[in-house]
């Protein structure tokens, strides 16, 4: 008897038929409107204060001094200035903190709704503070944009990773950093001088802001719950049934269906676990540990540092300063083509290669770029190469550090863990973003040029650690990624001892125990 051989070429191209397939109109949809009123104010407020900061800080010295007789001194207007910009990311913290309280009662489509009323009423408050002559109508705008964001970063990766099927989970995933690189992008767009970056007209800069979170509001009501919140939270199996079908776009959802009874099944009475109790879980250990140098390695990797440095290498290169807006503009594509691409590969190469090589990139670039720096002056190809080593800082953060954290975080953790989770990981994103706002104008006037090895050791230091602790997470379901780390952990979290007595009970020609006998685990204290 001959046994016939499956052809690669077939092999290759059922697999992209099925990934294709994965793809459904209310998957495309659900993401694209999340992101855009999500991620995309995130980024879009990361830059839209960079075009009319001359203007605002004059707006300031108007104010104080139609209130006061006298104009603001240096040290004040600076303080102002240096507190509008850094609120951002206490609003951000505050928004990551109440994230859990607000999608425990809500859920997650629908936190992600009320977030727009936040961005709503700092767009108006911003857009109107010139009008009203009153400068902390721009600031307390800024801090209700960061709660914002703070809810957005940790709402929609959960939306994401939950709605998804594993296969391009991933892909999925990395909308949320198209988007922030598509809102950093059009931040630098609008506030070039021909459309909004105006004396005039820098008001409607932050009104902009007003209509993503439209957008989303009108459209996501259409789009179903999250099934796995709808199934293991609300105990809603006809609901979670439904969303399966809509977002898969296929009537048969019992594989999908399953796997979240399986888990449904040991978590029963299983109630949503604090920040403290993940902390001190044995169980995810390295989890946390892992999510904590990510969050920590993409806010402190000097990516901030090169946008410091960007305008006087340009210069230096003998580019007319009023033309180093529109060459800046650059650096935007740069971001958007590099998210794209590892959008693209993401589930073929993997979250380790993208993540690792990533940061060794920067390593070597930022190495290069101190060098460039240094000797700048020394030859007149010199400031190319500067402005080369920053483009390709640029794509390697973007190719995988720039949105793989926000991946692994939805990953790593089972239903119960992951709002916890997403608080640790939000809250050490925006005290780290705080810290390099902080600390950084120090480092550079101490160190100067040699600042960015300060970075590549953090870079080298994160690629390092993820060569040796990350495991593989693609195309594995949230079971199988937990047992990845229960051998580092060195406890099995007790879900997973079950199944492992199941499958040994048959390997070894034992029934299956009955959902009698998980529940009788359950009474007893085993979860």
């Amino acid at each position: 008897m001959q046994l016939s051989e499956k052809d690669p070429a077939d092999s290759q191209e059922s697999d992209l038929v099925k990934k294709k397939s994965d793809w459904s109109c209310s998957l495309i949809v659900a993401s694209l409107v999340g992101a855009f009123g999500s991620s995309f104010l995130y980024g879009y407020n990361l830059s839209v204060v960079n075009a009319p900061a001359p203007y605002i800080k004059a707006f300031y010295n108007e104010s104080w001094e139609r209130r006061h007789g006298h104009p603001t001194d240096p040290d004040t207007l600076t303080l102002l200035w240096s507190v509008t910009v850094s609120i951002f990311a206490i609003g951000g913290l505050v928004g990551t903190l109440i994230v859990k309280l607000i999608g425990r009662v809500l859920g997650r489509k629908y936190t992600l709704l009320v977030n727009n009323g936040f961005a709503i009423s700092a767009a108006l408050l911003m857009a109107c503070s010139l009008q009203a002559g009153t400068f902390e109508m721009l600031i307390v705008g800024r801090f209700i944009m960061g709660v914002d964001g703070g809810i957005a970063l940790s709402a929609l990766p959960m939306y994401l990773s939950e709605i998804s099927p594993k296969e391009i989970r991933g892909s999925l995933g990395q909308v949320t950093a198209i988007f922030i690189c598509v809102g950093v992008f059009t931040g630098q767009v609008l506030g070039l001088p021909e459309l909004l970056g105006k004396e005039s007209t820098w008001p409607y800069l932050f009104g902009v802001i007003a209509v993503p979170a439209v957008v989303q509001l009108v459209s996501l009501p259409f789009l179903p719950e999250s099934p796995r919140y709808l199934l293991l939270e609300k105990h809603d199996q006809v609901a979670a049934e439904q969303a399966f079908r809509t977002f898969l776009g296929k009537e048969d959802v019992s594989r999908e269906l399953e796997e979240v009874l399986a888990e449904r099944r040991v978590q029963r009475n299983v109630r949503l676990v604090s920040v403290l109790e993940l902390l001190m879980s044995p169980f995810v250990r390295w989890q946390v540990g892992t999510v904590v140098i990510t969050m920590a390695c993409y806010q402190l990797c000097g990516l901030n540092a090169i946008w410091f440095y960007t305008n006087s290498i340009f210069g230096k290169a003998g580019i007319p300063p009023e033309k180093i807006p529109y060459i800046t503009l650059s650096t935007g594509g740069i971001e958007i083509l590099a998210a794209v691409f590892s959008g693209l590969v993401i589930e073929r190469l993997g979250r380790r290669p993208l993540l690792i090589g990533g940061f060794g990139l920067m390593t070597l670039f930022f190495g290069i770029l101190t060098a460039t720096l240094t000797l700048q002056d020394h030859a007149p190809w010199v400031p190319y190469l500067s402005i080369v080593c920053i483009l390709a800082i640029i794509a390697s953060f973007c190719s995988g550090p720039g949105g793989i954290p926000f991946i692994l975080t939805g990953e790593f953790f089972q239903q119960s863990q992951r709002p916890a989770a997403f608080i640790v990981a939000g809250t050490v994103n925006w005290l780290s973003n705080f810290a390099v706002g902080l600390l950084f104008p120090f480092i550079q006037k101490s160190l100067d040029t040699y600042c960015f090895l300060v970075f590549a050791a953090i870079c080298l230091t994160g690629a390092v650690y993820f060569y040796f602790v990350l495991p593989e997470t693609k195309n594995r379901t949230y079971a199988e990624i937990s047992q990845a780390f229960a051998k580092r952990n060195k406890a099995f979290p007790p879900e997973e001892k079950i199944d492992l007595a199941v499958t040994d009970d048959k390997m070894i020609g034992k029934p299956e125990p009955d959902s009698s006998t998980l529940d009788s685990y359950v009474k007893n204290g085993v979860v």
